[in-house]
């Protein structure tokens, strides 16, 4: 039994060092997050001297 689970467990850590995409689309997709965020932030910028 703990044979078993002692395989399972190495199996599992080397399959989870694989990423399901590569590392430039995390870092473009990081960056249209922020980006998309920066231009809400520029959008709202004025609301709270108008009241």
């Amino acid at each position: 039994m703990h044979a078993t689970l002692i395989a399972a467990a190495e199996t599992a850590a080397e399959h989870s060092d694989a990423l399901p995409f590569a590392p430039a689309v995390f870092g473009v997709g990081a960056f249209a997050g922020l980006l998309a965020m920066l231009l809400v932030t520029y959008a709202f910028r004025s609301v709270g001297t108008r009241h």
